[in-house]
Formats: C-alpha cells, structure tokens, sequence
C-alpha cells in the first residue's frame, strides 16, 4: 500500500479572488484536460473548484480551489466534511489495506466513494487536530499523473 501526496484542498467562500491569487501570485494557471477528474455535479458536492498543479521534474502536486460547502457532510449522510477548511490528499493504490489500516489503528473515517468524482475512491478522516485527511485510489478513467 503506497501514499503518495496528490493535492491540498483549499477551501473559500471568494472562491474567483483566491483563484486570482494563485494565478497572479504563485503562477498556477487553470488546469484542463487529463489530469482533473471527471467531476460528479448531481451526487451531493456541485461547487465550483479550479484545479491548479505545482509541476516540479520528480512530482507534480495539485491544488484544487473549491467554494466552501458545510452542509456536504449532512447532505451525503457522512461525519466529515472535507470542504469546511481543506484538507490533504494522498493517492493510494490499494484503499481498501488503507481502510483496513484505519480501521485497526481505530481512526474513524467517513468513505465517499465517487460522489464528488467518477475517477476517484476517496475516504476522509482526521488528524489529532482535527485536520481533514482524504486517501484516494483511481477507479475510473485515464491513470492520472500527480
């Protein structure tokens, strides 16, 4: 079971300010293409998001830009809410020993499975602190980079 890190979510209720933000200031342009997930709009989260990437020779890390939702939780019939304040994402290629891992350290996680995207597993859960951790795994579609 890898973890690699794939995106930082960073949520907003500005959401066209802090974009200009990281366009104009860090020089993340919009991307497009192959390596956004098809998004799921009609499934419970139909926010805006702009998906940025920080492209480095080793690895690329995405920034996905999204409007800030609290009731996505409550709507989808989960405990965490990972658009509240953001969160960290890591890709996994076996979620389910991730799960199993999870489960056996007893940390409590919230399992959206594709709601928000057609191309992605994704599971939340906390940190000590109360931070917002998603683990992912590609299901569908082309095997994205990054």
């Amino acid at each position: 079971m890898k973890l690699t890190l794939h995106h930082v979510n960073v949520c907003t209720d500005r959401l066209a300010e802090l974009n200009r933000f990281y366009e104009d200031v860090l020089g993340l342009p919009e991307e497009t293409g192959d390596v956004i997930p098809r998004r799921e709009m009609d499934r419970g989260f139909d926010a805006d998001v702009f998906f940025k990437t920080e492209h480095r020779s080793d690895k690329a890390v995405q920034f996905h830009l999204t409007n800030r939702d609290p009731g996505l939780a409550e709507r989808t019939g989960q405990k965490i809410n990972p658009v509240v304040k953001g969160h960290l994402a890591f890709r996994t290629d076996d979620l389910e020993a991730f799960k199993a891992h999870l489960e056996a350290k007893k940390i409590a996680y919230s399992d959206y499975g594709s709601i928000a995207t057609a191309d992605w597993h994704q599971i939340f859960f906390e940190d000590p602190d109360g931070n917002v951790i998603e683990v992912h795994q590609v299901v569908a579609g082309p095997e994205l980079e990054g």
